[in-house]
């Protein structure tokens, strides 16, 4: 049995290609994990879609035959070509995928290293394959290690101080074209987390926010969260505003544009647009006054703001390996109560029969078979230690088939004990 994780990130895959692997439809999500489970070498699977990332974590049985069918079952759904997906994704299998696992739930893979939104993304797709039957206990412990670990980083390192985050970085990057914002206005297309983001950062540098989304509860909400500085209009004054104000800043959910040449205006002064959503939300021609940033146009501004993150990043990863190495031993103590107990279960049932044998041929007497009985247990409980206390140290499927071998017997290697 294995793990393994297919990976397109920001790293190895322009937006234009993540936009079109992006998972944040939850029918589409859903489709994709029914696809994943339809492969009888696949038994656990989930799927993590950000802004900067697709991700498919799974619990297999062949791993060139999974990379396959999880590779087809991508370009059946998002229809880019399978060529395509091979060539770009990053997999990685057993320790590989542990330990990549748990630096992307450390946020150490992330565009922003530090950004804190990842924790709860990866905890969300979790929740949603284990709620549609996908998931079960062996990819259920990994994101519990993995949990561990990246509070484990956030408690030894300075990683996650004053996180950064795609939305500050937005905010930053108008701070750097305007210097001061106090009393400017900027338009937030959505009400998302990434949107609210966006929101605090620029309330905190004394810009007034005005919220446009569909939801106009939602909406609502985050503007009675925001206070004063904030206020909410209608979907239907989209095309207005931005055409009125110099800050646009959308992440909706949408999958496909919702600013587009359509509502664009032709006005004097120059605008700015953040497009912090992927799929984008902005899709529109060349305009001279107006400058259009994508998610993957502020990585060079993340990296210019992260030196010390970057320093802290060597002691997080060593915590990391740490944690990967901790993990595979906790998974060999657990995974070793089948062959342990396989192994006592035969010898208990070859010293039954022999014992009574004994008693028949007339060896022990039947008034002596309790103390036969105990002290055939007692070495055989001597003769088994060695071989438990190595099974908790190395139980591979190697192992385990010699074992079944050499005993004749049967190891269960689908039980897996609970975590105490």
């Amino acid at each position: 049995m294995h793990y393994i994780s297919i990976s397109f990130t920001h790293k190895n895959t322009d937006i234009s290609i993540r936009e079109k692997l992006s998972f944040s439809d939850e029918s589409r999500k859903k489709e994709m994990l029914r696809l994943l489970s339809a492969n009888e070498n696949i038994f656990e699977s989930m799927v993590l879609s950000t802004c900067n990332r697709v991700e498919v974590f799974a619990y297999i049985a062949n791993v060139k035959e999974c990379i396959r069918h999880i590779l087809n079952s991508i370009s059946i759904l998002t229809l880019v070509p399978y060529d395509a997906l091979e060539l770009r994704a990053d997999v990685y299998e057993d320790d590989g995928a542990i330990h990549h696992l748990f630096a992307v739930a450390s946020s150490l893979d992330s565009l922003v290293i530090g950004e804190t939104q990842i924790a709860g993304q990866l905890k969300e797709a979790f929740k949603f394959a284990y709620d549609n039957g996908n998931c079960g206990d062996n990819i259920s412990y990994a994101i519990h290690f993995g949990a561990k670990c990246a509070s484990k980083i956030r408690a030894a390192t300075t990683i996650s101080k004053n996180p950064v985050s795609v939305s500050s970085v937005a905010v930053a990057k108008a701070k750097e074209i305007y210097g001061n914002l106090g009393g400017m206005t900027a338009v937030v297309v959505g009400a998302g987390q990434m949107s609210a983001l966006a929101c605090k950062h620029l309330i905190a540098s004394k810009v007034n926010v005005i919220i446009v989304n569909r939801d106009q509860n939602r909406a609502a909400q985050l503007q009675s969260e925001l206070g004063e500085l904030a206020s909410i209009a209608s979907w239907e004054r989209l095309g207005e505003l931005i055409n009125r104000y110099q800050l646009i800043f959308s992440a909706t959910g949408a999958n496909m544009p919702v600013i587009t040449d359509e509502i664009i205006e032709i006005v004097e002064f120059n605008r700015y647009f953040f497009d912090i959503a992927v799929p984008r939300d902005i899709d529109i021609s060349y305009y001279d006054n107006i400058s259009v940033y994508a998610v993957d146009d502020l990585e060079s501004i993340v990296k210019s703001n992260l030196n010390l993150r970057e320093e802290q990043a060597g002691v997080a990863y060593a915590i990391v390996g740490e944690m990967t190495a901790e993990f595979f031993k906790w998974r060999s103590s657990q995974n070793s109560t089948p062959a342990i107990k396989a192994l006592r279960f035969k010898a208990r049932n070859i010293a039954q029969k022999e014992i009574e044998k004994a008693i028949k041929k007339g060896y022990i007497k039947c008034c002596d078979e309790n103390e036969a009985r105990k002290l055939v247990h007692q070495v055989f409980k001597a003769f088994l230690h060695t071989p438990t206390m190595r099974l908790k140290d190395r139980n591979d499927d190697e192992i385990l088939n010699a074992l079944e071998y050499l005993f004749d017997i049967k190891i269960d290697k689908t039980e897996l004990k609970e975590e105490e």
